[in-house]
C-alpha cells in the first residue's frame, strides 16, 4: 500500500510542478530532527522522483545541534525541528526566510526492549535504581519533553545515560543496553519489533509540535520552497502520518 501511495504522491507532485511551469534542480540541503529519519527518507524518494534534477541531502540529528550548525553558518536550505524553541532561536537570529509552519505533532511513549525484561509498567519505574534508565540529553527536544512528562507525573528519575538524540537512545534500548527510556511514538513504531512502547497517560504526556521553514542563506531557495510545499501538502502529510505523526 505504501508503494502505491508513493506512486500517487509522485504523480500528483509532478503534475503540480508541470502545471505551474516551474522546475527545480541542484542539491537541496534539509536539516531535520532525528525523529523524522524514516518519514523524510520516504519523502526524499518521492520528491526526487518528481524532481529528477534535484538531489536531496538529509542532515539528521538533534534539533539543538542542527540549530547550532545553522547559527554557526553551516549551509542548509530547510530546517525542520522537533520543537518550536529551537526554531524560535533561529528566527531570532534572522536566519528564517519566512514564517515557520507547524507541519506535524508527535507524542511520547516509554520505550523498553522487546519482551520488557525488566517488567516496566509506567513512569514510576524510572525511580528504580536497579534499572538502567536513559533519556535524551537536556536541550534536545525529546530530553526536554521527557523530563517535562516525568515532572508532570511527580517522578524524580534515576538516569543512567543522556543520549545525544532520540535515535541514539532508541538504539541502546533496542540492543538491551537500557531497561527503559522515553522516546516519541513514531520512534517506537520505527524500531521493527526490537522495542515496545508503553502508554504515558494523556494528562502527563507532552505533545511535540514540529515547525519547518526555509532559511535566509539557502543555497537553493527554489528547491527549499518546493520541499516545504511538499511537506505541507496532502501527499506529504499522508507519508508523515503513515509513520505515526499527527497532522496539526
Amino acid at each position: 500500500m505504501r508503494n502505491f501511495r508513493l506512486t500517487i504522491t509522485t504523480c500528483v507532485l509532478g503534475m503540480v510542478i508541470a502545471c505551474s511551469g516551474s522546475s527545480v534542480e541542484g542539491e537541496l540541503l534539509v536539516s531535520a530532527a532525528a525523529s523524522l529519519t524514516n518519514a523524510f527518507a520516504e519523502m526524499e524518494s518521492a520528491f526526487e522522483d518528481a524532481n529528477p534534477d534535484v538531489d536531496v541531502l538529509l542532515n539528521l540529528g538533534s534539533s539543538s545541534a542542527l540549530r547550532e550548525q545553522i547559527l554557526e553558518g553551516a549551509p542548509a536550505d530547510v530546517f525542520a525541528s522537533a520543537n518550536t524553541s529551537n526554531m524560535d532561536q533561529v528566527a531570532e537570529a534572522g536566519e528564517l526566510a519566512g514564517d515557520a509552519e507547524i507541519f506535524v505533532t508527535n507524542s511520547l511513549q516509554i520505550a523498553v526492549p522487546s519482551g520488557n525484561p525488566a517488567g516496566v509498567t509506567g513512569l514510576e519505574d524510572f525511580t528504580r535504581e536497579e534499572l538502567l534508565i536513559g533519556l535524551c540529553a537536556e536541550d534536545v527536544p525529546c530530553g526536554d519533553f521527557g523530563r517535562q512528562a516525568l515532572e508532570n507525573a511527580g517522578v524524580i528519575p534515576s538516569i543512567d545515560t543522556n543520549e545525544p538524540d532520540v535515535r541514539a537512545l532508541l538504539t541502546k534500548i533496542g540492543a538491551g543496553e537500557l531497561d527503559a527510556g522515553i522516546t516519541y511514538v513514531t520512534d517506537v513504531l520505527s524500531a521493527s519489533g526490537t522495542v515496545e512502547g508503553l502508554h504515558i497517560p494523556a494528562e502527563v504526556n507532552v505533545v511535540a509540535e514540529y515547525p519547518i521553514a526555509t532559511l535566509t542563506g539557502a543555497p537553493n531557495a527554489d528547491a527549499a520552497a518546493a520541499w516545504v510545499e511538499f511537506v505541507l501538502s496532502e501527499e506529504g502529510q499522508a507519508i508523515l502520518t503513515s509513520y505515526g505523526f499527527t497532522s496539526p
